[in-house]
């Protein structure tokens, strides 16, 4: 039987996935397991290293047991997940400690001062990226100060993808994508030296990994893990980019011909668009939002990443689920998502703002305040829950087109993805707010997918984007929906209002904090 199985593992911050996939994008089998995370009152936020390995193996070996033959059927394995972070090794390839994940908030008045150095004009042109709490570079110096411990004991600095890529072939890297918007030049695609001087860690630069590229490069899986994952060993892994560049690829964001965008609306919200690297402006008047190298050539996201996403929907319903246990009712998740779909249609945009920075992360696109919290204005006698779940909605979708005007005009059209995707009522609150149509792509696995695709470039089964992304995405785009018109005057005062009082409520969050 040939090698007829691509793997793409998607590490998520609270779901590892593996996903079996044919040779020309065909998706055949999935398995996945709940990754678990501690939050804690302080703002730390950690995750165990040997538990995130031990469930990415858990995925593998499931997913193989789904298959007959599976061993000789792999031709190839490509691992993304999530970003920013902080996972440190030591000599001997052991974890420090658990790993600070990108919503750890310790490091937020470092990243605050550090917006404010001379420097930082310097290190944003450089990079594209604004500085915020989850960032490796201000995690290490939150270390540096706090913990130097941790980092005198520290060998290597990775992120999540690349703990588990060293795993699995003993290789220590990292991509390009992550490399650049923490210390690097994402023009040279290499790390920056006055970037990593300014930022004050030129005694730390041993810890970062060198850089490799998904794409072009590979690595062979070790006998000892073979063995232990029922692969053969010697198949080739792929280090791919981070989770937004493969969830963007996946997704169908990547089309040159047309003014098309890509939003991912899960957990937290992403919103990008491709260009070409000679025309990357980053908005210096927001010092917020990334560039992210795609895989590629001469080509780059631009990216506004916020906390605003469906963690609201999350809090809500964890909100409803509560009470119903206080009154010994049996709660049931999809029913409450059903429910939304029916408490949408029959409202209508009311007088009321949603601000949805409900993270304890605060938020960090198109604006950055690790301070900036929730808050529901304009709430009357009259209103009842339908009301407050269709503003939540508009709220999170007010920060989603927030972040496309600070990357620059709304696209004609934007592809979604991620969970909120697929839910009709908010893909036409969003598709309303932002004046622009939208397809959703069919493809579930969009993260696992783009990894893939990374995967067959690197191994030469496509000589070309293009025909890659003939035979991976065109085929799941949905059809086209198109925005209604009757909602854009309404939603544009609303939006307004958004930001009115936004800033006059800013202040207020220092107070409480």
């Amino acid at each position: 039987m040939n090698k007829d199985i691509i793997i793409g593992i998607d590490a998520g911050t609270s779901l590892i996935k593996a996903v079996a996939f044919t040779t020309n994008g065909r998706e055949l089998g999935i398995s996945s397991t709940p990754n678990e995370y501690t939050i804690k009152s302080d703002g730390k936020a950690t995750q165990s290293l040997e538990l995130t390995w031990k469930n990415c193996c858990k995925v593998i070996k499931d997913l193989g047991n789904q298959f007959n033959n599976f061993e000789n059927r792999v031709c190839l394995i490509s691992v993304t997940g999530q970003g920013d972070g902080t996972w440190l090794i030591d000599k001997n390839g052991e974890p420090v400690c658990d790993a600070w994940l990108w919503l750890d908030s310790r490091s937020s008045d470092i990243a605050k001062k550090l917006t404010n150095l001379e420097s930082e004009e310097m290190r944003f042109i450089a990079t594209g990226t604004g500085m915020f709490s989850g960032q490796q570079s201000s995690q290490l110096l939150f270390m540096e100060t706090h913990h130097r411990e941790i980092l005198d004991k520290a060998k290597t600095a990775f992120h999540c993808k690349d703990w588990i890529y060293y795993k699995l072939t003993g290789i220590k890297a990292t991509d390009p994508s992550e490399s650049c918007f923490t210390f690097g030049n994402f023009r040279t695609q290499e790390y920056d030296d006055d970037v990593i001087i300014g930022l004050g860690l030129n005694n730390r630069r041993n810890l970062l990994p060198q850089i490799i590229n998904g794409s072009k490069t590979h690595h062979s899986l070790t006998s000892e893990v073979s063995e232990l994952l029922g692969i053969k060993s010697g198949t080739p892994v792929v280090l791919s980019y981070i989770d937004a560049v493969c969830t963007f690829l996946g997704s169908g964001g990547y089309d040159m011909n047309k003014d098309v965008g890509t939003s991912s609306l899960g957990t937290t919200s992403g919103h990008m668009k491709a260009n070409l690297v000679s025309k990357i402006k980053p908005n210096i008047n927001l010092k917020s939002g990334y560039v992210m190298l795609l895989p590629i050539e001469n080509t780059a996201l631009q990216f506004q990443t916020n906390m605003s996403g469906m963690i609201n929907m999350n809090w809500l319903m964890a909100f409803v689920s509560d009470i119903f246990k206080d009154f010994n009712i049996e709660f049931n998740e999809k029913n409450f998502l059903d429910k939304i779909e029916s408490w949408i249609k029959k409202t209508e945009p009311q007088k009321l703002i949603y601000h949805p920075y409900i993270s304890e992360a605060g938020e960090r696109g198109p604006f950055i305040n690790s301070n900036a919290q929730a808050s529901l204005l304009g709430l009357n006698s009259n209103h009842r829950f339908p009301e407050i779940v269709r503003c939540f909605i508009e709220g999170l979708c007010f920060a989603a087109k927030e972040c496309y005007l600070a990357i620059g005009e709304i696209p004609k059209e934007i592809r979604l993805a991620g969970g909120g995707a697929q839910s009709n009522s908010i893909r036409k609150i969003f598709s309303n707010i932002l004046q622009t149509n939208v397809r959703t792509s069919n493809r579930k696995e969009a993260g696992a997918a783009g990894a893939a695709m990374i995967g067959a470039m690197s191994l030469g089964l496509y000589n070309e984007w293009t025909k890659c992304m003939d035979e991976w995405v065109s085929p799941f785009l949905g059809e086209l929906e198109n925005f209604d018109k009757n909602y854009s005057n309404t939603y544009e005062k609303l939006f307004k209002t958004y930001l009115d009082s936004r800033s006059k409520i800013t202040p207020i969050w220092e107070q409480l904090n």
